[in-house]
């Protein structure tokens, strides 16, 4: 559907075009740190954006010491190579807003929104093929089933390998889908960017899109759609332009010729059964959990998909999106490691099946009770959906610390500083915990420049002044950041005697003498909180006065822009307590990442003040 048919249709269309996009952005917004998963293809993009691809095409022995400490994956490389190619992509496409901003956390977010909405222009794509399809009252109900879920409206903007894939996987799902005015030759033609797609999507990114082919590709010769030489033909056309993509980029940036990371991948997974140290699922996961959860709203799956396979009108078309995909999730279940994201690329499918049974039911709420009634569950379910979503959101935005404390050393550094002091080096050592917790190069400062060479590795630390006297400011201060995690390492005394700050979830493995400045909790779950208990602000329900201030329902806007979800989550739960008769589902948070000064020793005694 085109921006001039949506124009034609109106402001409805408008709405639930940009319904998607807007919610992908406000998820963003609210979490914008990562976590471990996202790593490598954060720290890739930072990295080429950063230092430039120049280094790789012309290596020399003094230019390799210095890729090795500008490239994060040549440092920590993980127990199998991934490809550099989506990293590379949304470098390229970030790269042009990017450039004019300094605040280097400000270009994570930029990163991450052109990833989200890259996402969520090849979900509009395949909305507008479901609208050719079905209708606009299909197409309509499967935005709102999609935007009132959690998973892919919260991973859309995130750089796991699975959503580099998921906008071109989706867009070959689209092209499957049937068209009720399209020619032979432009079905032909859709069939075969669909499969070319999903081949080379599946050579480069992730390997798993081989078992979401084998059945479609079944279902288009079984139906004779294509001819067994095109789809052959086809398979050697994407395997060529995804190999031809893959080992060039990927062999150049890991500096191993040939690469194949998709490969190596499923050698050190499949072959060597390595994935099952992630830990393992029975094998009904996918469909009794993963499924579940990512369709969100129970009544896709307990109404609305049922209603499709069991109206003749629909059956037909709904089994031949269904069965391909659900073939695609039971071949997946074989393997005994399983993440719902695995099979994340499903989703879309399974909505526009669900969509087809909810727009059914809503076309019909004037011919009788039932369908009235119907169309009133499916709308409040729809709402329930939005608010439980919103609350994930809202607690999702808790299980950073590691961000968090890096954010909080950037401000206390400058405050343990004499007044009149030039900017020293910093040194900064970030445990395990912490770096899977949000900290990445993006939130490092200063970002990493040509002209101010870092000091040596095993250097002391320096109060010396690095540039002309100025006010100290976290800005101007020079830090030098660790994430070593060598286990013998971590045990020596001298290599602790290096930094000044650290970053720690425990203090017993912290060598020396420190001063626990901060602390910063994080998400541990969820507890029921009865009528006689106090609410975790520390004041009673009724009113009572707790330790601090308490913000009204008034302040939660300035809360949400500032960041405050802790906050709003106690107005929350004041004001909820008081509608429930004071039971509530309480946010329980316990200490995590602990921010640590080293005690600075003068004259015989211990001063843990100032520098």
């Amino acid at each position: 559907m085109s921006v001039s048919t949506l124009s034609r249709h109106g402001t409805p269309d408008i709405f639930f075009a940009g319904l998607v996009p807007a919610v992908i952005l406000v998820h963003l917004f609210s979490t914008p740190y990562t976590k471990v998963e996202e790593s490598f293809n954060i720290q890739a993009t930072h990295d080429v954006l950063a230092h430039g691809v120049r280094g790789f095409f012309f290596p020399s022995e003094s230019g390799a010491l210095q890729l090795k400490d500008q490239y994060d994956h040549l440092t920590f490389t993980g127990p199998v190579p991934r490809t550099f190619v989506g990293a590379l992509a949304l470098a390229g496409a970030s790269w042009p807003f990017t450039k004019a901003i300094e605040d280097t956390a400000s270009q994570q977010i930029i990163v991450r929104a052109i990833l989200g909405l890259w996402n969520a222009s090849c979900l509009l794509y395949y909305r507008n093929s479901v609208a050719e399809a079905f209708g606009r009252s299909t197409a309509n109900w499967f935005v709102l089933f999609l935007a009132s879920g959690f998973h892919i409206m919260y991973y859309a903007s995130r750089t796991l390998p699975n959503f580099y894939a998921f906008g071109l996987v989706t867009i070959a799902l689209a092209k499957l889908l049937p068209r009720l005015q399209s020619t032979s030759r432009a079905r032909s033609s859709d069939l075969r960017v669909s499969l070319s797609l999903l081949t080379a999507t599946g050579i480069i990114f992730r390997s798993e899109l081989a078992l979401l082919l084998i059945p479609h590709t079944l279902l288009i010769l079984l139906g004779g759609q294509l001819s067994l030489s095109s789809i052959i033909k086809l398979g050697l056309l994407g395997s060529l332009i995804g190999l031809l993509t893959t080992v060039s980029i990927d062999s150049l940036f890991w500096q191993r010729f040939p690469l194949w990371p998709e490969l190596s991948g499923f050698s050190y997974n499949i072959l060597h059964s390595q994935s099952s140290n992630w830990g393992t699922s029975p094998w009904h996961f996918y469909f009794t959990s993963a499924l579940p959860r990512l369709l969100f709203n129970p009544l896709i799956a307990l109404l609305c998909i049922p209603l499709c396979l069991t109206q003749p009108a629909l059956r037909r078309r709904a089994a031949n999106i269904l069965l391909p995909n659900i073939a695609f999730v039971t071949l997946y279940s074989l393997q005994p490691h399983k993440e719902w994201r695995f099979i994340v690329y499903v989703v879309p499918p399974f909505l526009t099946v669900a969509a087809t049974g909810a727009s059914w039911i809503w076309t019909r709420r004037s011919k009788t009770l039932v369908y009235r009634l119907l169309s009133f569950a499916l709308i409040a379910s729809t709402l329930a959906s939005f608010i439980a979503s919103t609350c994930m959101l809202a607690i999702s935005r808790l299980n950073y610390p590691g961000a968090e404390a890096l954010n909080r050393l950037h401000a206390l550094a400058p405050l343990h500083l004499p007044p009149d002091t030039q900017p020293p080096i910093v040194h900064v050592h970030m445990d395990t915990l912490s770096c899977m917790t949000g900290i990445t190069r993006f939130l490092q400062l200063p970002p990493p420049s040509p002209l101010l060479p870092p000091p040596a590795a095993g250097a002391a630390p320096s109060t010396h002044s690095v540039g002309t006297a100025k006010p100290v400011t976290s800005s101007n201060i020079f830090y030098v950041y660790d994430k070593s995690e060598n286990g013998t390492l971590l045990l020596d005394p001298l290599f602790w005697e290096r930094f000044d700050w650290v970053l720690a979830e425990s203090v017993e493995r912290v060598i020396g003498r420190w001063v626990i400045v901060e602390t910063i909790d994080a998400y541990a779950g969820v507890r029921i909180v009865r009528p006689d208990e106090g609410s975790s602000t520390g004041g009673d329900v009724e009113g009572g006065q707790g330790k601090e201030r308490r913000r009204g329902i008034g302040e939660i806007w300035g809360m949400l822009k500032g960041g405050d979800w802790r906050g709003v989550l106690e107005v929350v739960e004041r004001y909820g307590r008081l509608a429930t008769g004071g039971w509530w589902v309480q946010v329980v948070m316990e200490p995590k990442i602990r921010i640590m000064r080293r005690e600075k020793r003068i004259v015989g005694q211990v001063m843990s003040g100032d520098w």
